[in-house]
């Protein structure tokens, strides 16, 4: 049970991360479960590596700000589809300004 960093209220699980139904707070999770319909259990993917203290600052233009300087994280996941192990890394940028963050595609 997860509680929103901006008002205190429940955060309830969605497709995009745990949402706020009070304020509308979206926080991250370091688990994402995958459902099927019918099937049996699927194990949950688990993020290896989380840590801003290796963020570096680079030139990345902010899209909901437009400022010119972000921090940017590698994250390493791994998990398991279909029975093949899969491992993956996500570059993430959050902006030195407003502090918006998003995945770079």
């Amino acid at each position: 049970m997860k509680f929103c960093d901006q008002c205190g209220a429940f955060l309830q699980a969605s497709s995009e991360g745990l949402i706020c139904s009070k304020c509308g707070h979206v926080a991250e999770t370091d688990v994402i479960e995958v459902k099927r319909n019918g099937k049996g259990a699927v194990e949950p993917v688990y993020v290896v590596d989380n840590s801003d203290r290796d963020a570096l600052l680079v030139n990345q233009t902010c899209p909901s700000c437009g400022h010119a300087e972000a921090y940017r994280t590698v994250l390493t996941t791994q998990g398991e589809h279909a029975g093949v192990k899969q491992d993956r890394s996500v570059e993430r940028y959050r902006c030195a300004e407003c502090g918006h963050t998003w995945i770079r595609n």
